[in-house]
Formats: C-alpha cells, sequence, structure tokens
C-alpha cells in the first residue's frame, strides 16, 4: 500500500487552534467485519489491533475530569471490542452521550445476537455507513452482500424504535461518494435517500451526513495506483471555503487511538505523531494549542465541508 503522508506534508492550510474540550473521539481498534475502499484507518477482519481493558477506564477517567458531553466510538467496527458493551454502559451511567459509528452489517452477524437491543436499551446513537440507497453501488465500495445486511440492520433498528423523528433513538447514516469527488448538497441527498429507502424498504432515519473521502490510506494509495493522487487534492484545495474553519470538528474534539494516544482528529491518527499518551495529558496545555495540520485538511474545508457530524 502507498504511503501517501509525503504527499500530504507540503501544504499552505491556514492555522487554527483548539477551543474547549467538548467531544472525546475513540478508535477502539481496526478488526472489522469489512474491507471497505474508503476506509482511512485500512480495518479489515485480519487486523489485531484493539484498546485494552487499561487504557479503556483511562478513557472513562478523562471523560469524567473533563466533563465531556460525547463519546464518539469508532473503528474498525468498534462493536467487536470484547468491552464494547462495557464502556458504553460505564460512559451513559456517567450521564454521557455515546455515539456508535457502526456499518450495520455486524448487527446482523450471529456472533453478536442482542447488540442492536443493548444499543436501544443504552439509547446509544447509531451513526451507520450507507455510502449509497443503490444495491450495486454499495456492494462496489464496501463487498458482496453488504447492502442487503445493511438494509435488515436497518429495518431492525426501526423495530426497536430507532430512526423515528420525534424518539430518542437516534439514526443516522453517512455517504461517502463512490470515487474520486465531492460529495453532493447534503441537504436535498437526505431527501432522495429519505423518499427511496421509505418507498422501497419502509425504512426511515434521522439524519444524512455526507462526508469527503479523505487521502489517506486504503483510499489515497488507491488514487496513487490510479496516478489520480494529485488531481484529487487539487480538487479538495480548489474548493477551499474559508468560512468552513469555524466549524472544523478538531477544535472541540480529541481523537484518541487503540493505544491511548490522542491526536486533534481520527485522520491525523493516520499521519502525524501523537500530542502524548491519555494516560499523561495535562487538560490545560490543550486549549488554545495549535492543531496538526496538512493537505488533507482540504478534505474538511472544501465545499460544503466535511465532519464526522456531516457538511459543515
Amino acid at each position: 500500500m502507498h504511503d501517501t503522508r509525503p504527499l500530504l506534508a507540503d501544504s499552505d492550510f491556514p492555522a487554527i487552534f483548539r477551543k474547549p474540550l467538548e467531544i472525546l473521539q475513540v478508535n477502539l481498534g481496526y478488526l472489522c467485519n469489512l474491507s471497505c475502499v474508503h476506509c482511512h484507518v485500512n480495518a479489515g477482519p485480519k487486523r489485531t489491533e484493539l484498546m485494552s481493558l487499561e487504557t479503556l477506564d483511562q478513557v472513562l477517567t478523562l471523560a469524567r475530569t473533563a466533563n465531556i458531553h460525547t463519546l464518539d466510538l469508532t473503528g474498525g467496527a468498534p462493536e467487536m471490542h470484547p468491552h464494547f458493551q462495557y464502556l458504553v454502559t460505564a460512559a451513559r451511567g456517567q450521564g454521557i452521550k455515546v455515539i456508535d459509528r457502526c456499518n450495520l452489517t455486524i448487527l446482523e452477524d450471529r456472533c453478536y445476537v442482542g447488540l442492536a437491543e443493548f444499543l436501544a436499551e443504552q439509547q446509544v446513537e447509531i451513526t451507520a455507513s450507507l455510502p449509497c440507497y443503490l444495491e450495486e453501488n454499495v456492494d462496489k465500495q464496501r463487498g458482496k452482500g453488504v447492502f442487503k445486511n445493511s438494509l435488515a440492520a436497518l429495518q431492525r433498528l426501526n423495530r426497536l424504535g430507532y430512526g423515528q423523528q420525534d424518539g430518542l433513538l437516534q439514526l443516522n447514516l453517512v455517504y461517502n461518494p463512490q470515487d474520486a469527488r465531492l460529495p453532493p448538497e447534503q441537504q436535498a441527498l437526505e431527501q432522495a435517500y429519505k423518499q427511496h429507502l421509505l418507498e422501497h424498504y419502509g425504512i426511515v432515519f434521522n439524519r444524512l451526513y455526507a462526508m469527503v473521502n479523505m487521502p489517506i490510506q486504503r483510499f489515497g494509495s488507491m488514487l496513487v495506483s490510479q496516478g489520480r493522487f494529485d488531481a484529487y487534492l487539487n480538487l479538495l484545495r480548489s474548493n477551499f471555503r474559508e468560512d468552513n474553519l469555524a466549524h472544523l470538528m478538531c477544535l472541540n474534539t480529541l481523537s484518541v487511538d487503540w493505544q491511548g494516544y490522542v491526536y486533534d482528529c481520527d485522520f491525523n491518527q493516520m499521519l502525524f505523531k501523537p500530542r502524548v499518551h491519555i494516560g499523561d495529558l495535562t487538560l490545560e496545555t490543550l486549549n488554545g494549542a495549535a492543531i496538526a495540520t496538512a493537505a488533507h485538511c482540504y478534505g474538511c474545508t472544501a465545499g460544503q465541508g466535511s465532519s464526522c457530524g456531516g457538511a459543515l
């Protein structure tokens, strides 16, 4: 796989600085039941990296000390971590909102019976990847059979009360472009998703998040192999919008990798040395600190902008 870090290092991206910490985004490991083309952490079934129980407890301690309001769990498939339910239950017991970045298919895996019910009982917000509402496109990007399993999982979640407009159980979907291009306008795409999924499958959900594919790891390597890396980076640069800078997720979010090291964002985990280990973190040093940037940051500021909560 091609390393895109040297291709991103020479950057004139504007300087940005951290605001008070509000959200912890925690990568529990790279183990996943899928191997998606757009995956920026190169997760898959053969990966063995998983966060230790000791580090999980350090995450909970930091969440309590920093008085964060949201714990955002990623992977891989975060649900495949053996202590996933322990972490969720403990965080909810502290009154913290928990987001599960779910690939949906894991909810249909016979090894994880009862997982969907657990998420509902804990009122975990689910943000689920569904890069298109057409079967051919989804299976091309994520693997054969993924679309059908994703629909079954969404229907299961709907039966549990997820996705209702006035309900407590939030279900959001994530769109990623099929190729090296910017996503379409989020609101219009959300309406198209809602209409198609309801009419054809009886599925409802709350929000659609349109995210830009980052030119790092598996996706970036594919672009290099095809000779399209520079063109994609130029596309991101040429669509830069300065007003997106004030809404970037890295301003109030701290990213923690599976080993417990902290970064300014999930993408920076793949590119930079960590700030410090979570066990040695001093909160006073974060507020106002410069955020590590490189050319990939144009992906978050291009066009309508992109964050873990969709368009900016």
